[in-house]
Order: structure tokens, then sequence, then C-alpha cells
């Protein structure tokens, strides 16, 4: 489990694409410095295995289910990604209950800056609309973000300087695509509702 605060913005170093999957190498000192074999580390808001690593460096391998729900696959050598170790059982919730385990995608459509922050509009996929509410919590690209207005096909957030200085949404431009997950807590509750729903019937 995550909280959505970003580490470390780490280096993809190699990505070896297979027909249905992937191997992805990183550069992050940061969260390799307690890393062992079998470790989950977020990347991109994707809660990955490490199975290989170094002082400096880790490998994921990346299946095709998470190749079809994430932008993982278009990663390409030098890009920068959002980095976060699992959070420890003491540990200290600084954004919201992040799974890593990613609902889709969207796409970037507008930037609008402020005097010292920001405001990124994005598309909305129909079948996670019902998931996001205003005020409500959205992870972006692995990042908690809280929302700052929603439509049918798409909402808000307002990037604070630190965001922006401390994570890839600082760097991201209109037509990039950016990982998606929804507030579990609402997925539950829609889950337990239509199961009761079922039962009164």
């Amino acid at each position: 489990m995550f909280t959505g605060i970003v580490e470390e913005l780490g280096t993809v170093e190699a990505i070896e694409h297979g027909a249905d999957s992937a191997v992805l190498r990183i550069r992050g000192p940061l969260v390799v410095s307690d890393a062992v074999h079998g470790a989950s580390i977020a990347v991109n808001g994707v809660c990955l295995t490490v199975t290989d690593h170094d002082s400096e460096q880790f490998a994921v391998d990346i299946m095709a289910e998470t190749l079809s729900r994430s932008a993982l696959g278009a990663l390409r050598p030098g890009d920068r990604v959002n980095l976060e170790r699992a959070m420890p059982a003491d540990g200290r919730f600084g954004g919201h209950v992040v799974q890593g385990h990613v609902d889709g995608t969207a796409t970037i459509t507008r930037r609008t800056p402020g005097d010292r922050w920001e405001t990124v509009d994005l598309t909305l996929p129909p079948g996670l609309a019902a998931y996001v509410v205003e005020k409500g919590s959205i992870t972006v690209d692995g990042v908690s973000l809280t929302v700052a207005s929603v439509s049918d096909d798409g909402f808000s957030v307002s990037l604070i300087p630190t965001t922006l200085a401390l994570t890839t949404l600082g760097h991201k431009g209109v037509g990039d695509v950016v990982n998606l997950e929804v507030d579990v807590i609402a997925k539950y509750v829609e889950r337990l509702l239509g199961a009761r729903a079922e039962a009164g019937r």
C-alpha cells in the first residue's frame, strides 16, 4: 500500500519489450537504499515488484494486464518517473490510501498557470466517472491529488509548487497520457451496495 506522496524522481535506464510483457530498469538511489528482492515500489502509480537491484538501480517485470491498463509501455530511456516505496505499518499517511492498482489512463487537455500554482485538466474515462467527485482524492501518475472540479468526461486538479517541482506532473504537457487510480473506498461502497440490492430482490 502507498499514500501517493512521491519520494523520488527516477530515470528510466532501459526497457526491454517482450511479446506481451516488458522489463523495466530504473535509476532511483533513494528507493533502492533499503530495497530487497520482492519489495514493492510504485512507478508512476503502478505497484511493481523488485526483481533485481544494486545501490543505484532496480528492475521490475511488467505483465500484459499492467501494460494494457497503464501508460508504462510508452516509457523510453531517459524518461523521468515518480517513485514511492510501499508504506511501512508505522508510517504517516501524507496522501490517501493508494493501492498501486491503476484503473486506467487519462490525457492532459489543458494547463492553466497561476501565480505559483497550476490547474491541469484531464480526460475522464467513462467507466471511472462514477468514482470521481469534487474535493475527493485521485491518484495521477502516483501523485495523491484533490479533485478541483469534475464533469461527465473530465476533471481538473490544482498543482502546488512542491508538486510541480518534485514530480513528473510539473513537466507533462497537453496530450501526454497519465495513469489514474480512483479512490478504492468508492469502489468498495459500490460493490457493497450492489450486493445488498441484489440480495433484496
